[in-house]
């Protein structure tokens, strides 16, 4: 009898990527200190984990989901039921395994609804999906008692006997905890997708008919994937309990099921990063940019539809894109023609956001003020000065990118017919 010793070797760049990661969550809160830094922070890791559940079904399993605020919403319900049994002396329950009790929830009604909705796939289950999100926003107004009619349940995550001092009222406190779980549940999700059933997912996805010849049920991929899904779902919804200590109807609402769609595309669906970089997107058009404009929602609908007709695969896409022109060394032969059009660009958006300010000035706020301050100069509205310069810095982008879009457009594709080749002889 002999033995063979195999070696495999350490994957160095796995190991760095993840410690990067973590160290990047570790650190984050030492840059940004103010409390107001750490609450958007904490609200970003649960939008993080609640994109990338969400992209195990759109992003890998092709299943374009109009509901999954159902399972992030109950979670979160279920979740804060069991913070307030706590604070009651009713249950013994640490609050650090909270979120656990929030994936249990998605999980459970991941098997309840998801048995349903899976059973058709496409368009159908999109629809499906919209309908169950609808029925559970209404049943979240019928049954007051368990979802706390519109005012929603409230709670006091501060409870229970502290551990090492740990008690969950600094909301640096709040930040690990929802730092660990991110971690944790990146990890989860990550490793799902190495497993057989998340190739399997991708296979559905790709060629469901395939699958069926060799022999798989594709309704059973889907589910599975589904209840998985719902599990990381409601972990984020258990975070969010905790983190803002209400959790009201809106949380399984379509507008919460079509806002992790937005972000999860904006980041990029085709990367398992992509949903991390919405996320952090989202939140700073919908919270940060929300303090500074009325017409937030606007800038956030233009950037969808320009992500969606130039960069179909998300700001990730256009990362992976730069970063193998850059690893090739052939990143100085595309940047003289790339920064002339992201000046353009500059221009035309400068130019648009002055425009569109100054008109919601003159339509919103013409009783109070026409004068307002942008960019650092104050601009009055009603000056036609101030429109001939928007409109100057829009003509002479729109003028530069047009000049400069084919000159970039053929060195784009010089370089990465270059790079083909390259990987070809390497190849060879």
């Amino acid at each position: 009898m002999t033995t063979t010793l195999t070696y495999k070797p350490l994957n160095l760049a796995r190991w760095i990527i993840w410690s990067s990661f973590a160290l990047l969550l570790i650190i984050a809160p030492l840059i940004f200190t103010s409390g107001g830094s750490l609450s958007l922070l904490c609200t970003m890791g649960t939008v993080m984990i609640f994109g990338l559940s969400f992209n195990m079904l759109l992003g890998q399993g092709g299943m374009l989901s109009f509901g999954h605020a159902v399972y992030s919403g109950l979670g979160a319900f279920f979740a804060i039921h069991t913070i307030n049994l706590v604070s009651n002396d009713s249950f013994n329950f640490p609050i650090t395994l909270v979120p656990l009790v929030g994936g249990i929830a998605g999980v459970f009604f991941g098997i309840l609804f998801g048995y349903v909705t899976t059973k058709k796939s496409g368009t159908t289950f999109s629809m499906i999906t919209l309908g169950m999100v609808e029925l559970v926003f209404a049943s979240s107004l019928m049954f007051p008692s368990f979802f706390g009619g519109e005012g929603g349940i409230s709670t006091n995550r501060v409870v229970g006997q502290s551990f090492m001092g740990v008690t969950y009222g600094p909301q640096i406190q709040v930040y690990y905890l929802i730092t660990f779980w991110l971690f944790i549940s990146t990890i989860g999700m990550y490793a799902f997708t190495q497993t057989p059933l998340g190739r399997l997912a991708n296979a559905v996805r790709d060629n469901p008919e395939r699958v069926e010849f060799i022999g798989y049920d594709t309704q059973w991929v889907r589910y599975l994937t589904l209840i998985l899904s719902a599990f990381f779902a409601g972990i984020s919804g258990g975070l969010s309990a905790i983190n803002f200590e209400i959790v009201t109807a809106e949380n399984v609402s379509a507008i919460r099921s079509g806002a992790v769609l937005l972000f999860t595309f904006i980041g990029g669906i085709g990367f398992f990063f992509g949903p991390m970089i919405g996320a952090v997107l989202g939140v700073i058009l919908t919270v940060i940019l929300s303090d500074f404009t009325k017409a937030w929602q606007l800038y956030l609908g233009i950037f969808f539809i320009l992500i969606v007709m130039y960069a179909p695969g998300g700001i990730a896409s256009i990362l992976m894109m730069n970063l193998r022109v850059a690893k090739y060394g052939l990143f100085k032969h595309v940047w003289p023609a790339m920064w002339k059009i992201v000046l353009a660009s500059l221009s035309i958006l400068i130019g648009s956001i002055v425009a569109i300010e100054m008109l919601y000035q003159r339509t919103l706020e013409s009783s109070s003020s026409s004068e307002m301050n942008l960019f650092g100069f104050m601009v009055d509205a009603t000056k036609p000065g101030a429109w001939l310069v928007a409109l100057l810095l829009i003509a002479a982008g729109i003028i530069g990118f047009l000049r400069y879009k084919e000159i970039f457009g053929h060195k784009w594709s010089e370089v990465n017919t270059e790079i083909e080749e390259q990987m070809r002889r390497a190849h060879a």
